[in-house]
């Protein structure tokens, strides 16, 4: 498939969510992947894959990645059981305009805070007080989250003692942590691809800030007391044995009875005030032809086409007498 055909590729929310693979060796398989380890061989169509994650153990081809790359499907090497991430591919799209309007509403203190307040009220199903202030707001997001713990346990019979866990000690973490923490991780990931594919940067949070993958949180908060929580409290109730694989294998089935994969990128956009759902602030012009090069920056212009030689602009009166003074 060729690069400038992307933009007939299935809608993100149209993929299947996600697969975590671990020693293993992955290669082409005609215009898909094939999964081989000691049990044989496994063929993976990847045409309507969200995110393909890589754990310990992975030996993967130049040739897979192609593919994997030219389907929009997102490639992440990430630790054991899924709970680190290392490194990332690129998503879908080539357009920069989602990126550029989400870091105009970050960088501006009004717009900045309007999609804070934005993002808290989509966790809330009653309206928020205009007239509250980030503080209180913050104080009833706390409460809302301790309210869900504590459901989630009455309701599995799950001892809850608190979020207590370290990725440099993970054995000693109790089941209900390790399985909240395998969740979220897989929670991440999808938020992750569903950033990078409709073109914003997972770094530019705004609840969150200073790392990396700080928008990925602020997009997977969003989820968590509806889906992680309940799951992680509901799969460590059933058995401790293969927790960490049960709560990932479960987690696909809760991505998809919840409908995430629908849900993540409207999300997304309503909070940093896109007009148009479902398209760019641009019109999504330029991922029409994904091989052209992008516009020039000019202060005055404000975008002047790329891809081509630019001439020096000589003055009429100049050009009259040659530009020289008289």
């Amino acid at each position: 498939m060729r690069i400038k055909d992307l933009h007939v590729l299935p809608k993100f929310s149209d993929g299947w969510s996600y697969l975590y693979v671990e020693h293993c060796r992955i290669d082409q398989e005609d215009k898909a992947i094939a999964i081989h380890d000691k049990d044989g061989k496994v063929p993976v169509p990847c045409a309507n894959l969200a995110l393909l994650m890589l754990g310990p153990g992975v030996s993967i081809t130049h040739a897979a990645i192609s593919v994997l790359s030219d389907h929009g499907c997102l490639v992440s090497w990430c630790g054991e059981e899924g709970v680190r991430f290392y490194a990332v591919g690129m998503g879908e799209t080539r357009s920069a305009s989602n990126f550029l309007h989400q870091a105009r509403m970050w960088s501006n203190e009004d717009f900045h805070m309007q999609v804070v307040r934005c993002l808290y009220q989509l966790r809330f199903s009653e309206k928020l007080d205009s007239e509250l202030t980030l503080q209180q707001i913050r104080g009833m997001e706390g409460v809302r989250v301790r309210e869900a713990y504590a459901k989630a346990s009455l309701q599995t019979g799950v001892v809850w003692s608190g979020r207590n866990y370290s990725r440099d000690k993970w054995s000693d973490s109790d089941p209900v942590n390790r399985a909240l923490s395998t969740a979220n991780a897989c929670l991440y990931g999808i938020c992750h691809a569903a950033i990078v594919s409709a073109g914003f940067s997972p770094a530019l949070g705004f609840i969150h800030t200073g790392k990396m993958l700080s928008f990925v949180y602020d997009v997977a908060d969003l989820y968590k007391t509806e889906v992680t929580i309940p799951m992680a409290f509901r799969a460590t109730a059933e058995e401790k044995e293969g927790l960490e694989r049960r709560v990932r294998m479960t987690c696909r089935d809760e991505f998809v009875t919840t409908r995430i994969l629908e849900r993540i990128i409207p999300d997304i956009q309503t909070a940093l005030m896109l007009s148009k759902r479902g398209s760019t602030s641009d019109g999504g012009t330029f991922d029409q032809d994904a091989a052209a090069p992008g516009s020039l920056w000019d202060p005055v212009e404000g975008k002047v086409e790329g891809g081509r030689i630019h001439t020096i602009k000589v003055d009429a009166t100049e050009a009259d007498n040659g530009g020289n003074d008289s």
